[in-house]
């Protein structure tokens, strides 16, 4: 039996995104104890930084979609195959372009009936 009953989302997008911005806040918490806004302005880089590689990596199929995945997916180094066409519902797909494109269903109308519209006369 496995000690990990649930999908607790560990991808490498997030593991390494994670450390990067670990990183940043650090010396973004540094730079405010010692007052000084090179290293201020460097840990919010650095951050940023890992932010765009997590990412950068999600897209590239190190992440996760939204929600649960099938249990065969659930170890941190299986890639996600889907991440080409993007995933519905998620963000960062629909700012890379990927996954908000997808067509709505249109349902049909029931109960209602065709009649011709009338025809305005010209004159």
């Amino acid at each position: 039996m496995s000690a990990h009953q649930y999908d607790e989302g560990h991808t490498v997008a997030g593991w390494t995104g994670f450390g990067i911005a670990t990183v940043g806040t650090a010396v973004l918490g540094l730079g405010v104890c010692t007052v000084s806004g090179v290293a201020i302005a460097g840990g919010l880089a650095v951050t940023a930084v890992g932010a765009l590689v997590t990412w950068a990596l999600h897209l590239a199929g190190w992440g996760k979609p939204p929600g649960r995945r099938p249990r065969e997916q659930w170890g941190m180094r299986v890639r996600d195959t889907s991440a080409r066409q993007g995933h519905a519902g998620c963000v960062g797909c629909r700012m890379a372009g990927r996954g908000g494109s997808r067509t709505p269903v249109v349902e049909p109308v029931t109960g209602a009936t065709a009649e011709p519209l009338p025809v305005e006369s010209v004159g």
